[in-house]
Order: C-alpha cells, then sequence, then structure tokens
C-alpha cells in the first residue's frame, strides 16, 4: 500500500481509494482457509511434534528460514543446527540435503550450511517460471471443467478479497490471494506441475513476504481475478490463458518493481 499526497491510499491503476478511519473486524473471513498444503502453502509448524526426527527437522528449518528467522547469510555449524533443534546430527544431515536440493540452502563439508540470499534476477528468473506453469494451470482447469462446488468456493474466496480490499487489510488480502491461486492449481489435474510449482512457491516465499506491506491496494488484481474465473468457469481455454498471463505479466513486474525500489531488498532474501 503507497500513500498519495493527500493521505489517501493508491490502488494498483495509480487511483486513490479513502483509509479508513478504523479497520472493520474481521468477521466475514473464509472460515476454511487453510495455506498448509495448497501450492501456495505457507510455512507452518502444526503437527510437527508427531513428526519422525528428520520430518521434524526438515520442517523446522524450512519454518525459520521461510519465515526470517534464520535470514539470508546466517552460517551454522551442523553441530549447531542439531543443537538449535534438540535433535541427532543424522536427521539434520538428512534435512539440509533436502533443503539444498530446494535451493534454501548451502551445504558445506566441514563448514556448515549457510542460508541462500537470491538476488533481484534470480527471483526474476524464478517468477519466468513460476508464472508460466502457473498459466499453464489455468488453461488445463478450464479444459477440465469445474463444478458447481469449486466455482462456488472460488467466488467466495474472491468476494472475501474484494472485502479485504475495501478494509486495506493487505496481509489477509495476500493470504486469499495465495489460496485462490492455489485452489485454481489443484483444480489443474497435473500433479507434476502442481508439485514444481509448491517447489517455486518455496524458493520466492520470502520476496513476496517482504513486498506485502509496500504493495498498493490490489483493486486491479480483484478485477482480473473475477475475469479469470468467469473464462475458466466458461470452459475457454484461450481466454483464461489470456487473462492469466496477462494478470500474472503485470503482477510480477509491480514484484519487481517493488523489491528494487525504496525499501525493497537491494542485498537479496
Amino acid at each position: 500500500m503507497t500513500k498519495g499526497k493527500s493521505g489517501t491510499d493508491k490502488d494498483e491503476t495509480g487511483g486513490t481509494s479513502a483509509s479508513p478511519r478504523r479497520r472493520a473486524p474481521r468477521r466475514d473471513l473464509v472460515r476454511t482457509l487453510d495455506l498448509t498444503g495448497g501450492v501456495r502453502a505457507r510455512p507452518t509448524l502444526q503437527g510437527i511434534a508427531k513428526m519422525p526426527a528428520r520430518e521434524r527437522a526438515y520442517h523446522e528449518l524450512r519454518f525459520r528460514i521461510l519465515e526470517g528467522r534464520l535470514p539470508p547469510g546466517t552460517t551454522l555449524l551442523e553441530t549447531e543446527v542439531a543443537s538449535l533443534l534438540s535433535l541427532s546430527r543424522t536427521p539434520v544431515r538428512e534435512a539440509l540435503i533436502r533443503l539444498e536440493e530446494e535451493g534454501l540452502v548451502e551445504v558445506r563439508p566441514r563448514h556448515g550450511i549457510t542460508v541462500k540470499a537470491l538476488s533481484l534476477e534470480e527471483i526474476e528468473q524464478i517468477y519466468q517460471v513460476f508464472s508460466t506453469l502457473e498459466v499453464k494451470a489455468a488453461q488445463l482447469t478450464a479444459r477440465r471443467g469445474i463444478s458447481d462446488e469449486d466455482h462456488e468456493r472460488l467466488d467466495a474466496i474472491l468476494t472475501q478479497m474484494e472485502r479485504a480490499t475495501k478494509r486495506v487489510d493487505i496481509a489477509q488480502w495476500s493470504e486469499l490471494d495465495d489460496l485462490f491461486h492455489s485452489e485454481l492449481v489443484a483444480l489443474c489435474g497435473n500433479p507434476r506441475l502442481t508439485g514444481m510449482l509448491r517447489q517455486l512457491w518455496d524458493m520466492q516465499y520470502r520476496a513476496r513476504k517482504a513486498i506485502e506491506k509496500l504493495r498498493p491496494l490490489p483493486v486491479q488484481s480483484d478485477a482480473e481475478h473475477r475475469e479469470i474465473l468467469a473464462a475458466i468457469r466458461a470452459g475457454d481455454e484461450a481466454e483464461a490463458t489470456r487473462l492469466h498471463q496477462r494478470h500474472r505479466d503485470r503482477a510480477d513486474t509491480l514484484l519487481v518493481s517493488l523489491l528494487s525500489g525504496p525499501g525493497g531488498l537491494p542485498s537479496g532474501v
């Protein structure tokens, strides 16, 4: 969200929207909001106590890295990581191998691990692939068609997003945006595609979190989401593809602009 000279909030089109005097109560949130298992899954420690040691080590380290509790550049010996997690070195070593494969850490024998930072160029490259796959997923979803129940659920999410926009609640809007896109991708019927998107999402999650407080009101995104859903509901592959590509191109340009501008991340994330 950005401020104009008059103190009003700018939206994505460069227009303004009057700021509310106080935030409305959150009684209208999607009650089934679940961002723990989708393509745009947010990190969580839910259920970690019941996991085997190697899974616990992986999920706890991943959570700490993605949420910035182990920021980019952090270097730790394997023994220090084991002590941090109160686990033995064997499950920690297995977890670090997985995290290295996912591009989140660099493992150096006898020198420990370093949490990797992403440059702006790397973030752009990740989004080029991520957005291409999301657009393909929208096309496949339109081809397969969606049920009345699926349409009703997606429509309800969009309604909540529009209400969050009116409340100037960007944090809640962002969570709902992740849920909407995750639901769309989950309907595409291609598990390999969804798996690749999930891995790419993890790699750029920190960048998305960093711009949350910088982004303007998502009025244009709300309108674009409605158009995309309508095309998918109509089974129009070409239109769903065109609209989603336009949406991703604009959103990615905005993200890179915010990261490279004042308050962004010149040293990487």
